[in-house]
């Protein structure tokens, strides 16, 4: 029964140890499949990384401001404007570039209206800002000024009916809407 011990002194479980640093083949085939994933990844990264330079080299415009350059300003980030959203102007200026700030910002001179604006906008938030020659284009439309408060004139005068009424509610409180 225990012949199989009679020359040689080692158990089952020393025969087992003898091959413990091969790997087991499912384990092989998984490391060389993931080893071939890995080198796929970085291959396609590598692939995206370079049409990426390829295309902002190819689009992309340095912006050469000077400081005393007139420039119009996006209204983007401006939450203060008055009016619907759509009818706002999209870009608000001229204002004057008193100081460059790297490559990437700007700090310009903010009128009165925009005094509680920071003064420092990136370069993608800036636009250059041409004069028209009005000798050139006669025809063009120029942009026309609201009317100050006291010149409005037509008031919609006395309430003379309610027709409809709705409740919201503002800030925690119902609120009645005529």
């Amino acid at each position: 029964m225990w012949s199989y011990l009679k020359g040689s002194h080692l158990l089952p479980a020393d025969r087992l140890k003898k091959n413990l640093l091969t790997f087991h083949p499912t384990a092989k085939d998984f490391h060389d499949m993931w080893k071939r994933a890995c080198d796929t990844a970085s291959k396609c990264i590598a692939e995206a990384k370079e049409y990426d330079e390829q295309r902002w080299d190819k689009t992309h415009m340095e912006r050469d401001f000077k400081e005393g350059d007139q420039v119009l300003v996006s209204t983007l980030n401006f939450n203060n404007l008055k009016g619907p959203k759509k009818m706002r102007d999209s870009f608000v200026g001229p204002f004057t570039i008193i100081k460059l700030i790297g490559e990437n910002a700007v700090e310009v001179k903010l009128t009165e209206e925009f005094s509680r604006k920071h003064p420092v906008f990136p370069v993608c938030l800036v636009k250059p800002y041409f004069q028209t020659e009005e000798d050139k284009f006669p025809s063009r439309k120029k942009n026309p000024t609201p009317p100050d408060k006291g010149e409005v004139e037509d008031s919609p005068g006395p309430v003379h009916k309610i027709i409809r009424a709705r409740k919201i509610r503002l800030n925690g409180k119902d609120q009645r809407q005529y």
